[in-house]
């Protein structure tokens, strides 16, 4: 590919290893309203998704699921990822790498800046190079895998969706940069990405290899 003009990132698994603690939290929240799911279950049906969604889906799937659910998750979830949510291994470098090559980039995301607030503020350095670069589905009113995140992001920093490069680590994310037309490489921490790879994504497994696949 030419060199991009832009990278977007999304943020839970991508820039911050949320992913984990909070489908942990997901797993026994469900099993205490009468739905048991494997790991593998939760991270399959949820990650990338909305809280709302995930609610919806989880009730008709058969749990008990309250009108106010989603509020409460939040209060939970946001106290569990304060305890301590570590960084990716290697995204600090990937952001030096574009630095020095003069490229810039922001984040797309369907959490909340509450949510990023406290994920990425446990890491100083890496909010800063980030604050006024956050773009979240809770402001803007528009989630993946609709593109419209990735496109508002793509359009505040004036660069063409063809110029841009999105990493992400979903299927929903991977569909939502394929549909803005936007080049996707698809973050696999674990697994074999075939579901990342489905969705269009280029796919890589160690964020170390990133630099060299966007050419910087």
């Amino acid at each position: 590919m030419t060199l991009p003009a832009l990278v977007l990132f999304d943020c839970d698994g991508v820039l911050v290893d949320s992913e984990p603690i909070t489908n942990a939290l997901l797993q026994e929240d469900l099993a205490t309203r009468g739905l048991s799911l494997s790991f593998d279950q939760i991270d399959r049906l949820f990650t990338g998704g909305t809280m709302r969604g995930v609610g919806e889906q989880a009730r008709a799937m058969g749990a008990d699921i309250p009108d106010d659910w989603v509020e409460g998750f939040y209060v939970k979830m946001h106290a569990r990822l304060a305890q301590g949510t570590p960084a990716i291994d290697g995204i600090e470098n990937v952001l030096d790498r574009l630095d020095a090559a003069q490229i810039p980039y922001a984040v797309g995301s369907n959490g909340s800046l509450e949510k990023m607030a406290i994920t990425l503020g446990q890491h100083p350095r890496l909010q800063e190079r980030l604050k006024d670069r956050l773009y979240s589905a809770h402001t803007l009113g528009v989630a993946k895998p609709d593109p419209g995140l990735y496109l508002a992001a793509a359009r505040d920093m004036g660069v063409a969706p063809q110029r841009t490069a999105v990493i992400d680590d979903s299927p929903s994310g991977c569909r939502a940069a394929q549909r803005a037309g936007m080049r996707c490489f698809g973050y696999a921490a674990h697994g074999d990405g075939a579901r990342l790879a489905a969705e269009g994504a280029q796919v890589f497994h160690a964020m170390a290899d990133l630099p060299t696949l966007l050419q910087i």
